[in-house]
């Protein structure tokens, strides 16, 4: 599908909004906020040979963690939380006539957080997070692109400050059908030599992460869908004892279900509910997801 006409390209356009992580250096109490959990169906269901837009996405969810993962992977009561987070996004979407049938955007994210956890409460905005994205059309039911993304070391407050920059890089895919979609990503994020106060100078572990959504077209309106995360982070090293630090890899599985809203051409709703399935050195995920999309030229 040529998408030249304006309708096309602007239902298409408001069923997503190119996705960000959760903030990363989760303290022991916070869930472990797979990377790029937030996103939904049609995530990557991307027009190319389209005119300039805008996109305004703001993403929220929210997590009660009762209980924790161990280094074995048994499930065990204890380190509860309540976490909150927003994150407010701008998106520019463009083409350039020299590389036809391909499209790119711009994004710029910030993100909030609020915590409250063993009687104490706090926060505030976290790293800002900047980059861009392309992508292509294999066919016009599929899209392959790539996206790449820098996220500050800094926080409006201590708890809030990663204390190291990092990058977020993932391949996106989407696939449609009739009445169904299949979308998602597969990436890594890495990170520079973290500094924190009271804190030895270390390495960060490395994240390989995957997020995949299924979803079932039941109306123009109304579709639920399916959604699946999967982290993985390899052990921090401790530069000043020259070792790795004890524990300090983990992974989590979740599972979740969801519906999107598609209300107007502009403008959409989404959410979902998931849990974890499977875990190592992390606190359950217990969590609830919001998205919602605002398009215009």
């Amino acid at each position: 599908m040529h998408l030249t006409d304006s309708a096309e390209w602007r239902r298409l356009a408001v069923r997503f909004g190119l996705p960000l992580l959760s903030l990363i250096g989760s303290t022991p109490s916070r869930a472990a906020d797979v990377t790029l959990a937030i996103i939904g169906p049609h995530e990557y269901d991307l027009p190319v040979d389209f005119k300039p837009f805008n996109v305004l996405v703001q993403y929220g969810d929210g997590n009660a963690a009762g209980s924790y993962y161990n280094s074995s992977g048994q499930r065990k009561p204890g380190q509860g939380s309540h976490t909150w987070a927003g994150m407010t996004k701008y998106v520019h979407f463009r083409t350039f006539e020299a590389i036809p049938h391909v499209g790119f955007a711009f994004e710029l994210i910030q993100s909030e957080s609020y915590s409250l956890a063993n009687g104490t409460n706090s926060g505030g905005l976290g790293p800002t997070i900047v980059g861009p994205a392309a992508w292509f059309k294999p066919n016009s039911h599929s899209t392959f692109g790539f996206q790449t993304f820098m996220q500050t070391n800094s926080g409006t407050r201590e708890g809030l400050t990663p204390g190291y920059w990092s990058n977020i890089s993932s391949f996106i895919f989407d696939y449609e059908w009739k009445h169904f979609s299949f979308d998602g990503d597969a990436g890594t994020v890495t990170g520079s030599t973290k500094h924190k106060k009271g804190q030895n100078p270390s390495f960060p572990g490395v994240v390989f992460y995957t997020n995949l959504r299924f979803s079932w077209k039941a109306t123009k309106l109304i579709e639920p869908f399916l959604a699946f995360d999967w982290q993985n982070v390899t052990g921090t090293h401790d530069f000043t004892l020259h070792r790795d630090i004890s524990d300090s890899n983990s992974r989590e599985a979740t599972m979740g279900l969801g519906v999107m809203f598609n209300i107007a051409p502009d403008l959409s709703f989404t959410a979902r509910y998931s849990h974890s399935v499977d875990g190592r050195n992390v606190p359950e995920s217990n969590a609830y997801y919001v998205k919602f999309v605002y398009l215009w030229q």
